[in-house]
């Protein structure tokens, strides 16, 4: 491992979530490296202008202290494929840090790929850091577990807030997972429960009982319901995981199946960031009056 102070970190994905930790890691003194193999150009964009290093895939991670997959959770097993053998044959042996909102049962299969280097599981809770700010606690916090998970404490002095679970590999990702099944799964829940109300004529009339008598409900609605549309199709993967995570559907893992239904319609509804009509009467009920 290098200095603690000249850390080296790829960070593994380009989304909106990737590219701010990458910047926030780089503007704390960090030097930051990623792939744009395969990515969109929005994701260019991002990696621009986030500042980070940009680096082919042969040498990425050769002389990389950690190594952080920050993806949509329905491509982290092949992203632990993609960085397997890279990750054996370097010389400075990297610590793998797993970020993606996936199951228990997913992360120990991907510990298992990745045999032979060191490995973190990482759940993260919160938005993404805004840029120009180096406060840890002005961002997500990074839970951690495994045998290794102390090593993620190294990243504080880099503008993250690590929190450490003394639990193996997976408990990260489960409360991760329980806590998104908590907060997105109430605004799927809102969601479908308002749409219904829109098709009968109710639009209004649910609106000023929720005003009289849940107006932090209400509020909470108006936020969350249009923050939603355009990561509704990141989501239906998330919700796949958390049924894995809760198993039995007698225990409630089909409700979040259905909500992964109800996130895959919502994205579909919005293709090519038209809204249909469905859409446009959820984002008229959130309109504040």
């Amino acid at each position: 491992m290098s200095d603690p102070v000249s850390a080296r970190i790829v960070v593994i994905g380009a989304g909106e979530m990737g590219a701010a930790v990458g910047r926030r890691l780089r503007e704390c003194g960090a030097k930051v490296m990623t792939s744009l193999t395969g990515r969109s150009a929005a994701s260019i964009e991002r990696v621009k202008r986030a500042g980070l290093e940009v680096i082919d895939d042969d040498n990425l991670v050769r002389e990389a202290d950690f190594v952080m997959s920050i993806v949509p959770p329905g491509v982290a097993t092949e992203v632990a494929r993609r960085f397997c053998d890279p990750l054996l044959r370097g010389e400075a042996k990297p610590i793998f840090v797993e970020c993606n909102a996936i199951a228990p049962a997913s992360t120990r299969r991907i510990e298992a790929i990745l045999k032979g280097v060191r490995f973190i599981d990482a759940g993260i809770i919160g938005g993404p850091p805004v840029a120009g700010i180096q406060d840890p606690t002005k961002g997500p916090r990074f839970y951690a577990s495994g045998a290794d998970a102390k090593e993620l404490m190294r990243l504080a002095k880099y503008g993250l807030d690590v929190a450490v679970l003394d639990a193996p590999v997976g408990a990260a990702s489960a409360l991760k997972l329980a806590y998104a099944g908590m907060t997105k799964g109430f605004t799927a829940l809102a969601t479908a429960m308002v749409n219904a109300a829109s098709r009968e004529g109710l639009a209004d009339a649910l609106r000023a009982e929720l005003s009289r008598t849940q107006p932090g409900f209400l509020a909470r609605l108006e936020r969350s319901i249009p923050d939603m549309f355009p990561k509704a199709y990141r989501w239906v993967a998330e919700m796949e995981q958390i049924a894995e995570l809760i198993g039995d559907d007698r225990e409630g893992a089909a409700i979040y199946g259905g909500m992964a239904r109800l996130y895959e319609w919502i994205a579909s509804e919005l293709n090519d960031g038209k809204k249909s009509e469905s859409i446009q009467a959820l984002a008229d009920f959130c309109k504040k009056k």
